[in-house]
């Protein structure tokens, strides 16, 4: 990767990480990484919960759409652009809202009604919507709503953040890799010297 190329991964990362840890809902930031795996990712962010879930509340849900986008939030404000990055993220993003949405009963426009079929869980899982072409535009509509306001609250959440992402997207740049408990040592470090 050029220098600019490692610049942008780890903006990217940092706002996944940033966006993550300024939200209530969102699982804890484990691990980051700006070192390309060879399945194809530059960089990564894992998240680890503390406790094992079988459920997922839609406030959890809708943080992790959130986060989602941050990595996308953070190349248009620190390089004023966006990359293909990003795509993983958006195909994340677009299926949990789509089954919020379609699935379960998480929509405000359907409320607890299913508008699609799983077929196949255990052979990929491919799913259908079982309901006429204008719900299915409405769903759709929803969907991308949903998206544009967890992108809109992502960059809010880096714009009041904005030194901060500066100083970790530096620090992941010169250490490459950081772990959870450095990331959350830096944030607190940073916030004890803005109350000074």
């Amino acid at each position: 990767m050029s220098d600019h190329e490692r610049r942008v991964v780890a903006y990217h990362e940092i706002g996944h990480a940033l966006v993550a840890a300024k939200q209530p809902n969102a699982s804890p930031v484990h691990k980051i990484t700006i070192v390309p795996r060879t399945s194809g990712a530059l960089g990564y962010t894992m998240q680890v919960d503390e406790d094992e879930h079988f459920l997922m509340t839609r406030e959890q849900a809708l943080a992790k759409v959130v986060t989602l986008t941050g990595g996308r939030a953070a190349e248009e404000l620190a390089f004023g652009s966006v990359t293909t990055g990003a795509a993983n993220d958006i195909e994340q993003a677009t299926r949990i809202a789509r089954a919020m949405v379609s699935r379960y009963g998480m929509s405000e426009q359907f409320g607890m009604v299913a508008l699609e079929t799983v077929n196949n869980p255990y052979l990929g899982g491919d799913s259908s919507l079982a309901c006429s072409p204008e719900t299915s535009a409405r769903v759709d509509a929803e969907v991308q709503g949903m998206i544009a306001a967890a992108h809109d609250r992502a960059v809010g959440i880096l714009k009041e953040n904005r030194e901060l992402m500066d100083r970790l997207a530096a620090y992941l740049l010169e250490k490459e890799t950081i772990t959870g408990a450095e990331f959350m040592d830096i944030l607190e470090k940073y916030d004890a010297e803005k109350q000074q």
